[in-house]
């Protein structure tokens, strides 16, 4: 009887940890969504960089590319979704929405792909592939909304401007890997 309640005894502690380590997780990936949520917001309110419409660095992506490093590619979803959402109530439309959506979640399919094949000591690889696939996620959106088979002489801009922010992002992440990971995780 004795070794039984230990066993029982055992059991519920363990689950209390468990929970205790879910609920951690859960706030930590909430940090990081309202990191990447005010990252956003700040890059939103800037003036675009090139007279171009829709080429912006896309700040936010490091903290998706760092969640993908430091967690899990689920995890990096859940981050990239809910900012997405969030950051289309507080500043976009629902046009908006759509475009980043597309975007993002096809950059995500596209990040996990490399980040798997190159892991993450080239993690700029990854993010310029991020920023490659958001650009195509977003043209194809675009073409689904507008049905116009022109908006595809854009691309090649967009493919530029994806491999040069994406390696922006991706050597931000670096460094924030290298240097400041340990203190954040």
């Amino acid at each position: 009887m004795g070794w039984y309640i230990n066993n029982y005894v055992i059991d519920i502690l363990v689950k209390v940890k468990e929970e205790k380590m879910e609920i951690k997780r859960m706030v930590i990936l909430s940090l990081y969504t309202a990191i990447a949520l005010v990252i956003f917001t700040i890059e939103a309110a800037l003036p675009e960089l090139v007279p171009i419409p829709g080429i912006k660095l896309g700040l936010a992506n490091i903290i998706t590319l760092f969640v993908l490093s430091h967690y899990s590619a689920k995890e990096a979803l859940l981050v990239l979704l809910i900012r997405i959402f969030l950051a289309s109530i507080f500043i976009g439309q629902i046009v908006s929405f759509l475009y980043s959506l597309c975007g993002g979640v096809l950059a995500w399919c596209g990040m996990v792909v490399v980040h798997k094949i190159v892991g993450k000591q080239y993690i700029y690889f990854t993010s310029i592939m991020g920023g490659v696939f958001h650009n195509v996620g977003q043209i194809l959106a675009a073409f689904y909304i507008l049905k116009l088979t022109g908006i595809f002489a854009y691309l090649p801009y967009l493919i530029i401007s994806g491999i040069i922010t994406g390696l922006f992002t991706g050597i931000v992440c670096w460094f924030v890997n290298k240097h400041i990971a340990v203190k954040l995780i």
